[in-house]
Parts: C-alpha cells; sequence; structure tokens
C-alpha cells in the first residue's frame, strides 16, 4: 500500500481552492454566492477525533502485542489495512473540501464588513483548520499501523500495513 503524500494533498488543496476562489468570483458576479454550511467544520472536526480515536486505539493495542502483555488483543492485520485506507481516503476528501472552503474563504476576505460574509468567512477558516486536522491525524494513523523496517526483505524501506 503506498503512503500518503504531503505533496499530492498540497496539490489537492491548492488546484481546489483555486478553482473555488474562481467560482467564488464568478458565482457572485452572477448572483448570490453559496452559503458555507456550519455543519462543515463540524463534520471534518468529527472525522478527526474519529481518525485520532482509531490510531491511538490500535497504538495501544500494538504495544500491548509488542510487551507479550497476557491480556493483550490481538491487531488484525485487515482491519488495520482498512483503517489506513480509510485515513488516505479522508485526508484526500479533507484536502479537497479544505481547499474548496479556503478558496471561498479567500474571496469572502474582500466583504468582511457585511457581518454575513464575515460568518461564512469564519465558518470556512474553521472548515480549513478542521481539514489539516483530518490529515494530521491520518497520517498519525498511517504511522502507527507502519510496518517495522525489514532491512533483508524491503532493501531498507518501511510499508505500510
Amino acid at each position: 500500500m503506498k503512503e500518503l503524500r504531503i505533496r499530492t494533498l498540497a496539490a489537492v488543496f491548492f488546484v481546489a481552492g483555486l478553482l473555488s476562489w474562481a467560482g467564488a468570483r464568478l458565482w457572485n458576479s452572477v448572483g448570490t454566492l453559496p452559503r458555507v454550511p456550519l455543519a462543515a467544520p463540524i463534520v471534518l472536526a468529527l472525522i478527526a477525533v474519529v481518525l485520532l480515536a482509531t490510531a491511538l486505539s490500535l497504538r495501544a493495542r500494538l504495544k500491548a502485542q509488542r510487551e507479550r502483555r497476557p491480556d493483550a488483543k490481538g491487531v488484525d492485520p485487515m482491519m488495520a489495512a482498512r483503517a489506513v485506507v480509510f485515513g488516505q481516503a479522508s485526508a484526500l476528501v479533507a484536502a479537497l473540501v479544505a481547499g474548496m472552503y479556503g478558496g471561498t474563504g479567500v474571496f469572502l476576505l474582500e466583504s468582511l464588513d457585511i457581518p454575513a460574509r464575515r460568518d461564512q468567512a469564519i465558518y470556512a477558516g474553521f472548515s480549513v483548520l478542521a481539514g489539516l486536522a483530518v490529515i494530521a491525524a491520518a497520517f498519525f494513523l498511517e504511522r502507527v499501523c507502519k510496518l517495522p523496517e525489514d532491512d533483508e526483505t524491503n532493501g531498507g524501506t518501511a510499508r505500510a500495513t
């Protein structure tokens, strides 16, 4: 399984941001700009919490396994792989959504004197922060589920489970 790359996520973020900014400018010139939902940062934050809880749970179980504790629950490799795939998919979607709201937020910075637009810019900013939290949690989950290095079989490189 391939690891997440910051370069890919940054490219998705910036392309989505640029397209969103241009789309917001166009849409505003034609009519009313769509609203940034209050639920956007909340949902992204919940996904980040789920990813972080999963990573912490797996880390504790793997540590107990390594220490050979008698009450240690094993970690099913398929469950760990599914968790990593969920984290990677969440990170990609979060980069896209954060870029989209980031571009809209940059457009909204021009009209912060209007209270409704200021609120929308705040929601967009919190959405970007929550999206970055999802990405950070996904990287942490991926790091937790990474196989230890094995110089003889992988040529010195580690792979995710």
